[in-house]
């Protein structure tokens, strides 16, 4: 058992809530590889919408019996003490010679080199169950699954592609209604010992009547600095948190509902973000340094995510920097019904989000 693993099972009361950590056995790993590869030949690509349609069968099939157990308990525990992320340590091996130089930008990276790990995660999210889609939103879609690269030139951005700031943590897509309810981080490579950061709603001790206003419907929850919110969104108001008033769900945002200067909340509302940041970051968890191989799977709803600064390209090993490849990161997406986002989907593609913001589709896509 890992210092994670320990500190997890000690009370609550003594030590914060963590990130559970799952130690992926060699018997295991060889099953979760040998199923990507048998998948591959089988459907050629992870986004091949027969594999997509069968993929919580193909899960049941070929992931181990553990796994599927963890990822269904996760899936609908909701508790006080269900962190909302998991941590997958050596899910797979990674073939860093095949992968080869990390490109500038995620713009130029090749995805067939992905493949295979593009099937490993979509059996993990076909475990829940949960089925993988794809935002207009993110990258005008840009497939099911998405390179995370440092892009030296938007390094100082919070975007994924930044590097040289933290990147505050987010619930992803908080200014969706119908925001993915699952996320799969997959670390191609990590040279730069980059640590992630995690923030689960479930951290405080309590919410309270303290943190009720927060339930209202009183806050701009504009877009990521990925893209540019109208005048008339601006002006689109919605809660940060949401379902159960005692164990409740969260959209929030700091780096756009607090830090963003183009935004004005109402004094009411920037008050109360204000108290609830001020309790949230002392409850960031940052002791996970992933490593190649590594999946972070987290619940949208429940907690949030982030990064520390870092210098692409370099490791700093006792004082001494060295160069390194830079990081690669690989994020899936996923929805546990189509049902209910059905009127923010192409027609002929229940699987592609077209929602813009807070209930608002893209027009003319």
């Amino acid at each position: 058992m890992n210092s994670l693993e320990i500190l997890n099972n000690v009370s609550n009361t003594a030590v914060k809530l963590l990130p559970r950590v799952i130690e992926i056995t060699s018997q295991e790993r060889r099953m979760i590889q040998d199923a990507a590869v048998h998948l591959q030949k089988k459907y050629g690509s992870y986004e091949n919408r027969d594999f997509i349609t069968h993929v919580h069968q193909l899960a049941s099939y070929f992931l181990p019996e553990r796994i599927l157990h963890i990822a269904a308990d996760f899936a609908s525990d909701f508790s006080k003490d269900q962190y909302g992320a998991l941590v997958f340590r050596e899910l797979m091996d990674i073939d860093q010679e095949s992968i080869g130089n990390t490109p500038p930008n995620w713009q130029s990276a090749d995805y067939s080199k992905f493949n295979i790990y593009g099937f490993a995660c979509a059996l993990i999210h076909g475990a829940l169950p949960s089925k993988p889609v794809q935002y207009y939103s993110q990258r005008k879609g840009g497939g099911l699954m998405h390179a995370i690269i440092p892009d030296e030139k938007m390094k100082e951005t919070q975007t994924g592609s930044g590097s040289a700031t933290d990147l505050y943590v987010h619930t992803e897509d908080a200014f969706l209604k119908h925001q993915a309810d699952f996320l799969s981080f997959m670390y191609i490579r990590n040279e730069e010992q980059v640590p992630s950061t995690l923030y689960s709603i479930r951290s405080h001790e309590s919410i309270g009547e303290r943190f009720r206003p927060l339930f209202e419907r009183m806050y701009k929850i504009p877009k990521d600095a990925n893209l540019e919110t109208g005048a008339d969104e601006e002006e689109t108001l919605d809660a940060v948190l949401y379902g159960n008033y005692e164990l409740p769900f969260m959209r929030f945002d700091a780096a756009e509902q607090l830090f963003n200067p183009s935004i004005k909340q109402t004094d009411d509302a920037h008050s109360h973000l204000t108290e609830f940041w001020e309790e949230a970051r002392d409850l960031i968890y940052s002791g996970f340094t992933p490593q190649a191989g590594d999946v972070i799977l987290v619940n949208n709803h429940l907690c949030a995510h982030g990064r520390s600064a870092f210098r692409a390209g370099v490791r700093n090993v006792d004082g001494v920097e060295h160069e390194c490849q830079r990081r690669i990161m690989l994020r899936m997406m996923s929805k546990v019904s189509l049902l209910e986002m059905r009127a923010h989907t192409l027609t002929e593609d229940p699987f592609f989000v077209i929602e813009e913001h807070l209930g608002k589709n893209f027009e003319n896509i």
